[in-house]
């Protein structure tokens, strides 16, 4: 099932679970979309530490992101 219109990622804020290692090694990210919270693989160009606020800079598809620490 994918996001409808209406959830459009790209700016959403997102909060980091698993640690992101930067470059092409993915962590994760947990957005709140359709009512609830979901998990979403997440890349950044820095290392961003599990706990930090990211907002999604690029929505990849397949439930990937791309995001930058706030």
């Amino acid at each position: 099932m994918g996001l409808d219109e209406s959830e459009v990622l790209v700016g959403r804020t997102a909060h980091v679970t698993v640690a992101i290692p930067g470059g092409d090694k993915a962590g994760e990210v947990v957005l709140r979309v359709r009512g609830g919270s979901e998990a979403f693989i997440a890349f950044a160009d820095q290392h961003v530490d599990a706990g930090a606020q990211v907002v999604v800079v690029d929505d990849r598809g397949a439930r990937m992101v791309v995001v930058t620490q706030i």
